[in-house]
């Protein structure tokens, strides 16, 4: 089987546009192997935290820090996502796990994420460099309009860091310059199939809609860092830890689990002391 590799123009896009996407990152074997243990991972929705949006409505995401040799932690560090962040993010040193989020956005009632950049909350953790610091969401389920899949702002990571405040019980981006955004550049539905992903740069702007549909959306967002852009703040060593990636190969082919029961889970006050 042959595995992603990055092309000169998709690091070419997504230094133009802040993101890229890679149809069929996973192919149809390992995703329903993937997908098959994370539906049913009883620890993983344990940890889950509701979070209100500014209307009410609850979306639900559970989140960790140092990938383990779970079904989670494989794809987090495969060599394919390993590889591909290295060439994407500035400087040279040692490629980081910083964190990753299981997002479930539930039938009838998950609720909206507001326009917020990632870096609009890692610069609370005075993350000096956004340029060091990036995104990958990986789609467990469809996503599309109607289950309230992501929208960006394409070239919105270039007006730099905008500032952010409470939007219900999530941080989001003042509203005045989202607006500016929305007048001067395209907004994008990330329309995906399972099993394809999304890479971003930490700047930029984003959210989803509520899910409305009868169709859950369910996906793997996982950030890293490079190990010389430290934080200035106590939070989780992984940030500067370099990672060892593993063989692609190891998601179909390793004795794959649910999440570890010694992960070290993150709770609503790590979310919440982002917009401190």
């Amino acid at each position: 089987m042959s595995y992603f590799k990055i092309s000169p123009q998709e690091i070419s896009d997504f230094q133009r546009d802040g993101y890229f996407i890679v149809k069929n990152f996973l192919s149809e074997e390992e995703i329903a192997k993937l997908s098959s243990i994370v539906l049913s991972d009883k620890k993983m929705r344990s940890h889950a935290m509701d979070l209100n949006d500014a209307s009410g409505k609850k979306t639900k995401l559970t989140l960790w820090y140092t990938p383990g040799n779970d079904a989670y932690g494989l794809l987090t560090k495969s060599k394919r996502i390993i590889d591909t962040v290295d060439k994407l993010l500035d400087g040279d040193s040692a490629v980081c796990h910083f964190h990753s989020k299981l997002m479930q956005k539930e039938p009838r009632v998950g609720g909206a994420w507001e326009w917020h950049q990632d870096y609009g909350y890692w610069y609370k953790d005075e993350f000096l460099f956004p340029d060091q610091l990036i995104s990958v969401m990986v789609a467990i389920t469809d996503a599309n309009k109607e289950n309230g899949c992501l929208q960006v702002i394409r070239g919105s990571h270039k007006m730099g860091r905008i500032e952010h405040g409470f939007a219900g019980e999530q941080v989001g981006a003042n509203m005045h310059y989202v607006e500016l955004a929305l007048k001067t550049l395209d907004l994008e539905y990330v329309e995906i199939k399972a099993g394809d992903a999304l890479f971003f740069h930490s700047n930029l702007l984003h959210r989803s809609e509520a899910n409305l549909s009868d169709k859950a959306r369910w996906s793997l967002i996982s950030c890293y860092n490079r190990s010389r852009n430290i934080p200035y703040t106590d939070i989780a060593a992984s940030c500067s830890t370099p990672i060892e990636a593993v063989p692609d190969e190891a998601l179909l082919e390793w004795d794959l689990k649910g999440i570890e029961e010694n992960t070290d889970f993150s709770g609503k006050d790590r979310i919440h002391k982002d917009a401190q």
